[in-house]
């Protein structure tokens, strides 16, 4: 894994920034204008309930619930840019579609709006997809998620308020977990560095760990004497001959 994938471009802050401006902006036409865009929103079951599985996000009754929901887009925007940069558009996209759709199956007849699903799909994405990767940076945002935003753990059940949407948060954390499994991240897969890191690794024929008992006790590998032989042939080949020379005591020595 290399931190490089971590870059900070201008987007990691124009995109959210412009997805928020669009929903002040679609709030800001409503107020002008006096139109009343909830009927856009998701009827749930209804053909022209479809619509608002595109619409809704964009779509909130006051000023309360579109504050509610820009702050925590603009943070949770801002870290899919930054830690998963390669899959930001497409759990966007893809995560306002899947949560819209399953908000239109199991939603109560009324009309569903906000972009609190989207909300839900970005903290479902990036808790479980920081588990999945095992790498510790992404591990660590996982865990600061879930400590800021785990309270919302609460409105995906009924009867907490019935003025929210609770099947438009549990449709966006059913959105996320699906999109974490779907969509891969193979630039946090682990490099291999060490021959012990292979699958295929074996333990038992590996010099150092043969240095170890069953019970972790350093030990020492037996030493196996083996005697060097030599062939028959060399011996045959290359015969030893010895030559006996008398000492001639007697005999005078010339001088130079």
């Amino acid at each position: 894994m290399n931190d490089n994938n971590f870059k900070y471009t201008n987007s990691v802050l124009v995109v959210p920034l412009f997805f928020v401006w669009v929903l002040w902006f679609v709030y800001w036409l409503e107020i002008r204008f006096g139109f009343d865009f909830d009927k856009n929103g998701i009827y749930p079951r209804t053909f022209s309930g479809l619509q608002g599985i595109i619409f809704s996000p964009f779509i909130h009754s006051n000023m309360g619930h579109l504050y509610n929901n820009s702050i925590p887009l603009l943070i949770l925007l801002a870290a899919l840019r930054y830690f998963y940069a390669r899959q930001s558009f497409v759990v966007i996209g893809y995560g306002i579609l899947l949560s819209g759709l399953i908000t239109w199956v199991i939603g109560r007849a009324n009309y569903h709006i906000g972009a609190s699903g989207l909300i839900y799909v970005l903290v479902s994405f990036i808790f479980f997809k920081g588990i999945q990767t095992k790498y510790y940076r992404l591990v660590a945002l996982s865990l600061t998620v879930v400590v800021v935003y785990g309270g919302l753990i609460w409105y995906i059940f009924p009867k907490v308020d019935s003025a929210i949407s609770w099947e438009g948060h549990l449709a966006g954390l059913i959105a996320g977990f699906a999109l974490s499994i779907i969509y891969k991240t193979p630039e946090y897969k682990k490099i291999i560095k060490y021959e012990w890191e292979h699958p295929d690794f074996n333990p038992q024929e590996d010099k150092f760990m043969q240095r170890f008992d069953e019970n972790g006790n350093f030990v020492n590998i037996p030493i196996v004497e083996t005697q060097e032989e030599f062939p028959s042939y060399y011996l045959s080949e290359f015969p030893v001959n010895y030559t006996i020379i008398e000492n001639k005591k007697n005999e005078s020595k010339p001088e130079l």
